[in-house]
Order: structure tokens, then C-alpha cells, then sequence
């Protein structure tokens, strides 16, 4: 029992310890204290005062100042303005000039600068409204479009902080009922049939709706997103995600994966020093504002809200819908590090307060494994799989953390673990290089019983080097770890020689003089035998989950986004229109209820919006594949209007036009009101037979070109999810490079009519029928 082996473990005992001069420790703290507050008041004020600064303040001053002193006769009426503002204020003119020309301009330069503030704001906020770049190609901008470029560069303040730009970004609009109920009954017509039975029903309930409670719905909706900051985001967390009870592993939680084929020459604690290094330097970044915000185009910004939430949160189990919880960086000082089973709390400060470098990263690490190796045997396998029941039902994991952790020795490793910056798993195993869809599958759920799933962000380290990253989803999209994993990796080969020594261990890489370090902390767990009978059956449940997952990872070389672009089509279109040819093929020429993500960070809180992907324009051009008789000339152009069809709703649902979140929105409120209706029920219960995603592969203009040589193997596949229907697939793509692509595709090994392999071979074969289409038109010319 954990009580027993407390008593001869080191007392978990924090400093000041023996020898320590108190009053040094006490003023150290005491410093920190304040660049703490330093840091949150500065960038509070920057960004209360963004996008004007405090150097317009003091030119107006100063520029006031002059006026009235100058006294010239050309600015007269203005000066008799600024004096007669000074008597209303009371100024009094006994004063002297100097000191009265002074509280002139300052106080009118205060309330110049006040009204300038709220006017570049919400006149930003109206300019970052236009859409019309988006449906523009870049080079071929429309004369307006450049002009109100130019007046979003010229109204926006400079040097912005990572979230200056979130008070003037517009709000996300409610479309129009009427309008999202004609799309919604369009983007059925594929799979139903133009004039079926389902079709005509729906046509009916989708009138009688519109008529009457929609109206009433769609006034409240429009009500709500004037008042709040996005109307669909808060209801989206909660119902979607937090309320969800299914389990997170496999359902909810993605992964992603580092280089492809390239492996670490260096040693995999050192590795794994740098990665976690390099994401912790991120935190700092985010805390201080110091990250610039994602600008598209060098002028449109997107929400960085949710960058704010990757470190130092987790999701905590509650019987009817879950909790949020992200911990102030006072409280999450530490990570949770797993080896074998056993838990480990490891600061992420020395004695002193300074941030651990990379090499005593490493140091700490190597303690870590040697402990584990040692102290494995004196903990029980129950113990040492604890983690397993936070992939378990949400209702089940709720209980017995009530039950069993909410005190003692428990509550308190468990506190530890809730407040960890991130999870740190250093593994065991390791993947043959090829092998990508080994390592895909076991960093999306593991062994059952090693990732702690409620954490917001856990890195595996293989004992290769290589490592993957689990992440839970409640708290934002993987876009953006995809951002800050592109950000770790670039960094660490361009300072590759400031990371590692030759020996293939991690440098100091900062000047900072470091203190001692503090030794890692065992975390114990008190397992009753009650408690190891859940835990025994938590990991059986999961790891028959994890069986039933049936992942094909592979990249595909013929050919990547240079061709595409040849094509004059979008990739993405592109992609999407042989994952449907694909789909035909597969299912014995059946069309799928297809989902796709786009995000919607155009606006404040956005998240995502879904693209309806199966459209008329997506059937015929099936169709045409199929048919032997048609020419590929037709081929070519059904294929380039279902790119354009398809573009179109992209566009469209960024822009906040998309229908799947409106007849949430709608669903919600319905119910929320004590109402029923059958029509929003039967549409939001449609399954998404194919559930589909990208993952972006460069958002950093800094970063190295994905073409250069040199980078083929270290280009990043990206990452996955698990299958959404039971009876479907679930395919995320990776645009690498030029010459390149990434595909994850899962589905149920229990489905006998799905089989991922199968499913990405002949998808391969689609791609290469569609590049044949237009070899075969260049030779004919």
C-alpha cells in the first residue's frame, strides 16, 4: 500500500531546505514576483491600448502643447477651442502658463486619444468584416481589395503582441435561416436523390419550420451574437466536447507525429530534452506575449485565443458535462513525467527560479529512468495504470475520482497531475522508421493504460528519439499545436549545433548561470482493492477499444501540390475529389455524408466550421471517372467545377456561411427553450460516414522550403483522429511539398465493409487516374 511505502520514501519535503540563506530565497521570489507582474501589466496595457500605443498619446500631447504655446494666428480657432476646453475642466487660469498649457493638452490629449483608440477599433473591427480577398485570386486583387488592404495595414497599430489583435476582430455573423435551409436540402440531394421520398419530407419539415419556430430561434440566435463574443463557440465546447460522456481515446482525442523517416542521431533523452525544451520556450513566449499573431497575407489576423489554452490545462470528469480547468502559471510550475507506469512531478525551475536548459533537462531525465528502473517492482501494475481510467467513460471516471481520489495521497498526486504544464511519457518501444502507421496507431491511444488523456497536450518520447504528441480537443484545434510543433522542429536543425554536442547529448544552449537543480518527485497512489478492479477493468476496456482501430498511414510520392497547382485547382479540392472517387470505389459505388473542417479564426473565439464536400457537382464527376465512354477532356472539366463547387463552400464556411453550426446553434437554443422538433433532430443525427481534415504543413514564412532535398525525410506527416462512424473512414491529409503527401486513414477493424489499407490503396490509384487525365490531354496536344 502507498502509506507503507510512504514511510520509508524521501519525505516529500519543498525548500527552503538546510543551508539555504532564507532572506536570499525570500528576495529571489520577491524578484520574480515582479518581472511576473511586470510582464502581465505591460502586456495588458500594450493591448488595452492597441491598436494606438502610448507614442500617440504623448505626440498628441505634445503636439497640443505646441499649438497653444505657438499661439499662431492660422490655428486660432483651434486654440480657443483647446482654452475654452480647459475652462470647462476647471483649469484655472491663475496658474502659470506653462503648467496650464501643460493640463490643457494633457487632458485634452488624454480624451483625443480615447476617442482615437475606440475609432481605430471598431473602424478596424469594420475593415477586417470584408471578405471579398478571400474569393479573389492573390495576384489578380481586385482595386478595391488593395485599397482596403491598405487601409487595414494603415489603421492597425505596430509590432503587435500575440493577442493585441482580439478586441478589433469582428464578431461571427448568423447566416440567414432562409438561406441555410436551401443549402442544407442541397447538399442532400447527392446522397438522397433529386426528387426522393427523403428529399420531398424534408423540403415540407424544413417550410413549416422556417415559418415557425425557426423564425423565433433565428431572432435569438441573432440577438445572442451581438451580445456575445461568438455565439457558437461557448455552446460548442460545452455540448459537443465537456458534454460528451463517450470515451476520449480513439473519439475525441488526435495525434501528431514528428519527422517522417528521419531519425535523431542524438541520444533519446536528449531529444527528448530539446523537444520538451523548445515547447516549454513557446509557453514562455505565449505568457510574455512575445509570439507575433498568425497575420494571413501580411494583413488579415486571425483569433490566437486558443494558444493561450495548449499548456497548463486539462479537462476534469464530471458526472453530466466535464470541466475546463487551465491553471495560472503561479500554480503549473512542473511536468508529468511517465516511465514504465510509474509518475513523476519535475519542475521546470532550478532553486533559483531560472528555467532549466536543455542539458538539465536531460540530466533530470536520465534520473527519471534510473529511478523508474529501480522503484518499478515496488509498485503494482494496478498502480502503475492509473492513467487508464481517464479513457473510460466520462460518467464511470467521474465517480470513481470522487470516489477514490478526493483525498489523502491521492488528491494530492492528482493535484500534481491536473496542474502539470504538460505530459512527458518517456516510452519503451520504438517503430522500425518505416513503419508510420505503427507508431500513428499507438500514439493515438498507446498501450490503454500510459497516456493520461485528460491532459490538454502529452508528447510520447520513443526510445528512438522520435516522438508523437496526443492532445486532448475541448480546449482548441490541432492547427494550432501543428503551428508550434513546425515552430520546435525548425528551430531545432537550424541551431542543431547549439542543441547538441558530438556526442549526441544536449548543450546548455542559454548563458543563464543555473542553480541546483530539485530532484523529481514519485508521485504515490493509494489502490484499494475496490480501486484496482476499476483500474483492472478500465485497461481491458480500452485496449479492446484500441484493437478495433484499424490505421493506415502512408505518404504518397508520385506526385504533391506542384502538380495540383498545374491543374489550376486547389489542392485541397483536389484531395477532396479523389477521397470521394475513392469512397465510390470502396463502398461499391455508394456516396457518403462527407465532413470536412475549416477553421473559422477569422472572427473572435472561431473555431471550425464543417464543409459539406459531397455536392451534385462531386457526382458527376464520379460518375465520369467511372464511365469509359466519356472523354477526358469532360472528365477534366467536372473535375475542375466540383474543385470550383467545392472551393465555393470552403470559402464560404471560413466566411461564417457554413450551415452545420447555425442548425446547431438553432438545436441548441430548441432545446434550451423546453421545445422539440424533429426536423433539427433527424438532421443533426445524420452520420458522417466520411469524416475528413488537413493538416497544414508550413505556417511559419521563416521556416525552411518543404522542397529542399535535404528535408524529404524530416518533412512531418501530421497527424489523425480515429474514425467518427463506425462503418466509415476517417482521413486527415498532409500537403507536405511539391512532390509529396501525407494520408491517415481509420476506420473499425470490427466493420466488415471498411479496411484502411484497401481504402488507401485505392486512393493512390484515384490520384494517379486524375493526374492521368491531364498527362494524357498535354500528349494529345
Amino acid at each position: 500500500m502507498a502509506e507503507a511505502r510512504s514511510a520509508v520514501a524521501e519525505p516529500r519535503v519543498h525548500y527552503i531546505e538546510e543551508g539555504r540563506d532564507a532572506k536570499k530565497d525570500f528576495f529571489r521570489a520577491f524578484r520574480k514576483s515582479l518581472f511576473r507582474r511586470f510582464f502581465r501589466f505591460r502586456n495588458q496595457l500594450w493591448n488595452g491600448l492597441w491598436p494606438a500605443s502610448l507614442w500617440n498619446l504623448g505626440a498628441a500631447v505634445a503636439s497640443l502643447s505646441v499649438l497653444l504655446v505657438g499661439d499662431w494666428d492660422v490655428f486660432k480657432p483651434i486654440t480657443t477651442r483647446l482654452w475654452w476646453t480647459g475652462d470647462l475642466l476647471h483649469i484655472h487660469t491663475g496658474i502659470p502658463f506653462y503648467l496650464r498649457v501643460l493640463l490643457v493638452s494633457t487632458s485634452v490629449g488624454i480624451l483625443s486619444f480615447i476617442a482615437l483608440l475606440y475609432i481605430r477599433r471598431y473602424l478596424l473591427r469594420i475593415l477586417l468584416g470584408y471578405r471579398g480577398w478571400m474569393y479573389e485570386a492573390p495576384r489578380t486583387q481586385s482595386a478595391s481589395t488593395i485599397v482596403w488592404a491598405l487601409l487595414v495595414r494603415l489603421v492597425s497599430g505596430y509590432r503587435p503582441a500575440t493577442f493585441s489583435y482580439q478586441k478589433s476582430l469582428p464578431r461571427m455573423p448568423v447566416p440567414p435561416l432562409k438561406t441555410t435551409l436551401k443549402e442544407l436540402i442541397k447538399s442532400l440531394k447527392p446522397l438522397y436523390g433529386e426528387n426522393s421520398e427523403e428529399i420531398r419530407k424534408l423540403k415540407q419539415q424544413s417550410k413549416e419550420f422556417e415559418r415557425g419556430l425557426g423564425q423565433k430561434l433565428q431572432r435569438i440566435l441573432v440577438l445572442k451574437s451581438w451580445w456575445d463574443d461568438n455565439w457558437v463557440t461557448g455552446w460548442w465546447d460545452k455540448y459537443v466536447y465537456l458534454a460528451n460522456r463517450s470515451p476520449l481515446p480513439i473519439n475525441s482525442n488526435w495525434y501528431c507525429l514528428d519527422q517522417s523517416y528521419y531519425k535523431p542521431p542524438t541520444k533519446p533523452l536528449a531529444r527528448a530534452a530539446v523537444a520538451v525544451y523548445l515547447y516549454l520556450e513557446w509557453r514562455q513566449k505565449i505568457l510574455r506575449e512575445q509570439l507575433a499573431p498568425i497575420v494571413i497575407r501580411n494583413t488579415i489576423p486571425l483569433c490566437m485565443a486558443q494558444y493561450g489554452k495548449v499548456f497548463s490545462s486539462t479537462r476534469v470528469p464530471k458526472e453530466d458535462c466535464d470541466q475546463f480547468v487551465h491553471y495560472d502559471s503561479t500554480e503549473s510550475r512542473h511536468l508529468l513525467v511517465i516511465r514504465e507506469g510509474v509518475h513523476y512531478k519535475l519542475d521546470i525551475f532550478d532553486v533559483n527560479g531560472s528555467f532549466l536548459s536543455p542539458e538539465s533537462f536531460e540530466k533530470q531525465f536520465n534520473w527519471i529512468v534510473e529511478d523508474a528502473e529501480r522503484n518499478k517492482d515496488n509498485y503494482t501494475d494496478y498502480e502503475k495504470s492509473v492513467s487508464a481510467l481517464t479513457g473510460i467513460e466520462r460518467v464511470e471516471w467521474a465517480k470513481i475520482r470522487q470516489d477514490y481520489f478526493s483525498q489523502g495521497v491521492n488528491s494530492e498526486s492528482l493535484e500534481a497531475v491536473d496542474k502539470a504544464v504538460m505530459v512527458v511519457v518517456l516510452e519503451t518501444k520504438e517503430f522500425d522508421v518505416k513503419d508510420l502507421s505503427g507508431k500513428g496507431k499507438y500514439t493515438l491511444h498507446a498501450d490503454g493504460k500510459t497516456i493520461w488523456y485528460d491532459k490538454s497536450l502529452s508528447m510520447i518520447i520513443y526510445n528512438d528519439g522520435k516522438y508523437g504528441l496526443n492532445g486532448e480537443h475541448s480546449w482548441g484545434d490541432v492547427l494550432v499545436i501543428a503551428h508550434i510543433m513546425e515552430s520546435a522542429s525548425s528551430d531545432e536543425f537550424v541551431k542543431y549545433e547549439l542543441l547538441y554536442n558530438k556526442d549526441g547529448n544536449s548543450l546548455p544552449y542559454t548563458s543563464t548561470q543555473h542553480g541546483p537543480l530539485r530532484k523529481p518527485v514519485r508521485l504515490l497512489w493509494d489502490v484499494l482493492p475496490e480501486l484496482s478492479v476499476q483500474i483492472d477493468r478500465a485497461v481491458k476496456f480500452n485496449q479492446e477499444r484500441n484493437e478495433d482501430v484499424d490505421l493506415c498511414l502512408s505518404d504518397h510520392d508520385a506526385y504533391g501540390k506542384g502538380f495540383i497547382k498545374k491543374c489550376r485547382v486547389s489542392p485541397d479540392s483536389y484531395i477532396q475529389m479523389a477521397i470521394q472517387l475513392t469512397y465510390y470505389k470502396d463502398s461499391g459505388q455508394e456516396f457518403a455524408l462527407t465532413y470536412e473542417s475549416a477553421m473559422t479564426r477569422l472572427y473572435l473565439q472561431g473555431r471550425t466550421e464543417t464543409v459539406r464536400s459531397l455536392t451534385a457537382e462531386v457526382v458527376t464527376f464520379v460518375k465520369a471517372m467511372m464511365d469509359s465512354d466519356a472523354s477526358n477532356k469532360e472528365k477534366i472539366h467536372h473535375l475542375q467545377a466540383a474543385c470550383n463547387r467545392h472551393q465555393q463552400l470552403y470559402r464560404d464556411a471560413m466566411n461564417g456561411k457554413g450551415i452545420d453550426r447555425h442548425l446547431f446553434g438553432l438545436y441548441v437554443l430548441c432545446k434550451g427553450l423546453g421545445h422539440e422538433s424533429e426536423f433539427l433532430k433527424s438532421i443533426l443525427c445524420l452520420p458522417w460516414t466520411l469524416s475528413t481534415s488537413q493538416a497544414p504543413q508550413k505556417q511559419m514564412a521563416e521556416s525552411p522550403s518543404n522542397n529542399l532535398k535535404k528535408y524529404e525525410n524530416m518533412l512531418s506527416p501530421g497527424g489523425g483522429f480515429g474514425p467518427v462512424s463506425d462503418d466509415g473512414y476517417g482521413v486527415c491529409y498532409m500537403v507536405a511539398s511539391d512532390h509529396k503527401m501525407f494520408f491517415h486513414v481509420s476506420s473499425k477493424t470490427s466493420c466488415p465493409k471498411t479496411d484502411s489499407k484497401r481504402f488507401t490503396g485505392l486512393l493512390f490509384k484515384s490520384l494517379a487516374d486524375m493526374k492521368g487525365l491531364f498527362e494524357e490531354g498535354q500528349q494529345s496536344e
